[in-house]
């Protein structure tokens, strides 16, 4: 019997944007149909169903396939130094925290593969020294692709954004069978930690942090529950400590914690 490849229907894009939104925020707007739909028909090929309706049900019942369409659905492009001005930022920050701050911990929420958590390593490890006292959270909503982020090992197109000696400095060349590959080092490694995190639900006990960056992924949210993730998050920013976002976002009538540090930059007030 041959496979029908069924096509989605506007009842059946208003459940899943219906589901998506209230497990985790995110807001689908109606031109995100295609995307929708073509994230998802993989999973309908492969359980042979007829229609999308069909898998929204597994998907109700079944949380290892409601796991799956979600990191489907919510997987974001990231690279290494991606906005790289907030690196600056950050770096120019730490040179003025290292004389009275025992350790320097920074939280990259919808930290995706991990690039992101491993730049902020990178920038406190200039500062700092690699063995310095630094700590980095890595969250996500996707387990897939934390799992991919803890493993640390990226093709080598995904460092045409890293500079040359900071490759050479805290990444392992892939050889052999690995070859076209690198590997973020250990000494690295050993200061980056990855947790699994909606951000609509209490991030439990992570302790306090100087720096958070929150950035494009706020674009996928409406303005409730921006406030609502922004609310949350000034629970474990310390006063002080810096909010960074990304530079297609802002915080206007989000908060009124924080103030301008420098583009995209906030700085929660003392």
């Amino acid at each position: 019997m041959i496979w029908q490849v069924p096509t989605l229907q506007d009842q059946e894009f208003a459940l899943f944007q219906k589901f998506l939104y209230e497990t985790t925020g995110i807001s689908l707007n109606d031109g995100k149909k295609p995307l929708v739909s073509g994230r998802l028909m993989s999973r309908l090929r492969l359980l042979e169903l007829s229609s999308f309706e069909e898998y929204f049900r597994i998907v109700q019942r079944d949380p290892v396939e409601c796991q799956i369409m979600t990191d489907l659905l919510t997987t974001n492009e990231t690279r290494f130094f991606r906005e790289p001005a907030h690196f600056v930022f950050m770096k120019e920050k730490l040179e003025g925290m290292k004389s009275h701050r025992s350790v320097i911990r920074a939280w990259s929420a919808a930290c995706s593969s991990g690039e992101e958590p491993y730049t902020m390593a990178m920038t406190c490890a200039e500062v700092l020294g690699i063995g310095g006292a630094f700590e980095i959270l890595g969250s996500d909503i996707s387990q897939r692709v934390l799992d991919r982020a803890e493993r640390g090992v990226y093709s080598m197109e995904r460092a045409e954004t890293l500079p040359p000696d900071h490759l050479k400095k805290y990444c392992l060349r892939g050889v052999r069978s690995n070859e076209g590959t690198f590997r973020i080092s250990p000494e690295l490694r050993h200061h980056v930690k990855f947790r699994q995190i909606n951000l609509l639900s209490p991030p439990g006990d992570i302790g306090q942090f100087d720096f958070i960056f929150l950035r494009n992924v706020m674009i996928y949210f409406d303005a409730a529950t921006r406030k609502h993730i922004v609310d949350r998050m000034m629970h474990v920013l310390r006063p002080g400590g810096f909010f960074v976002i990304g530079t297609a976002e802002s915080l206007i009538s989000v908060t009124d914690q924080l103030v301008t540090a420098a583009p995209h930059v906030y700085r929660r007030k003392a």
